[in-house]
């Protein structure tokens, strides 16, 4: 007979807490070296990422600032006086002594120099300048009278970037002097005249370029300018003080300069060889001319009757020659025959100067 097998019924536990013997935690599961490995070089290189887009993003903003700043012409440097050219805008200075550049200079000696100058890059290393002719100047003085190349070898300048138009150069120049007080007639009758003769610019006559450069002016005040382009043109070779020339005498020589046609070589006449003159003593003698003063007795100082042609100051032809330096701006008046052109002529040899001039002179015969 079989032993039958008692079965015995076996109840599992339920699902037990995670409860861990006292004493002992759970054991975190570890990951590999190298999953770990990878993992941080992820996070690095994320990290890393992140940085250089924002270093990137910081960067295009201070490059457009500079370019902001550089276009405005407020980056500032300290530029070395044999670096800076002054070729490219004619100065509205005349020609003669500037009395005021000694306060000037005597200025900046003690104080230093409050507004920079203002330049534009020209390449290899060289800069035009473009305001600041007079502050150039002292500066330039200061270190001939003190070779002090430490302190006065360098100004300081701010540097614009290149690319303004000719016609906006000759109006920020004309624009920053028009508030000085001691700005002439003269001088500014005299930047109209080398503006139309400056071989670089469209216009070429004198008047026209009134409204080109002192469109900041009222009405009269480009009136008196126009009026006093013939006096300089005319007696501008002549005369050593221009710019002392007031507005009633200006307009009153201008005037004369039509009715009297033998006014401009008594005028020179007078003054020929009398370098030690004052301005005082200039201002009367054309005060003389004009009525102004004592009488003048001149065979030459005859009023013109109606009808008679009398010989103009005024260019009578101008045109331009291309030439391999750019174009030369030539302009034929009464007595006068004057080309310009972006060249040294000092720089050629006198005698082959004479020759070419002589040839000229025998072809238009």
């Amino acid at each position: 007979m079989s032993r039958k097998r008692r079965m015995f019924d076996i109840e599992l536990p339920e699902e037990q807490s995670e409860t861990f013997p006292a004493g002992k935690e759970e054991v975190p599961q570890r990951r590999g070296p190298m999953a770990a490995a990878i993992t941080e070089a992820a996070e690095s290189s994320r990290e890393r990422a992140q940085i250089e887009a924002q270093i990137r993003a910081e960067n295009d903003a201070l490059a457009q600032e500079h370019v902001r700043l550089k276009r405005a012409g407020l980056i500032t440097d300290l530029i070395p006086l044999e670096a800076i050219d002054t070729v490219k805008l004619v100065r509205d200075r005349a020609a003669g002594p500037d009395f005021e550049l000694a306060e000037l200079v005597e200025s900046i000696r003690e104080i230093g120099l409050s507004n920079p100058i203002r330049v534009e890059p020209a390449g290899q290393g060289r800069y035009e300048l473009i305001q600041g002719w007079r502050r150039l100047s002292a500066f330039r003085q200061l270190l001939e009278e003190t070779g002090d190349a430490e302190t006065w070898g360098r100004i300081p300048a701010g540097i614009a970037a290149r690319g303004d138009e000719l016609e906006q150069l000759y109006r920020r120049m004309v624009d920053e002097n028009m508030v000085r007080k001691d700005i002439s007639f003269a001088e500014m009758a005299q930047l109209a005249l080398h503006y139309a003769m400056d071989p670089a610019t469209a216009e070429n006559d004198p008047e026209r370029a009134v409204a080109i450069l002192f469109k900041s002016a009222g009405y009269q005040k480009r009136s008196y300018i126009r009026n006093f382009i013939p006096v300089v043109e005319r007696l501008g070779e002549v005369l050593m003080y221009p710019r002392e020339i007031p507005r009633a005498l200006g307009l009153a020589l201008s005037s004369k300069l039509d009715e009297m046609p033998g006014l401009v070589a008594a005028v020179k006449a007078e003054l020929k060889d009398w370098d030690t003159r004052s301005p005082k003593d200039e201002l009367e003698i054309l005060r003389r001319f004009v009525g102004q003063g004592g009488d003048i007795e001149s065979e030459e100082l005859v009023p013109r009757t109606k009808g008679e042609a009398v010989p103009s100051g005024k260019a009578k032809t101008t045109f331009q020659i291309a030439r391999p330096q750019g174009n030369a701006k030539c302009t034929a008046a009464n007595g006068r025959l004057e080309i310009r052109l972006t060249r040294d002529f000092t720089a050629v040899d006198r005698r082959r100067l004479e020759a070419a001039v002589a040839s000229l002179l025998d072809q238009i015969e």
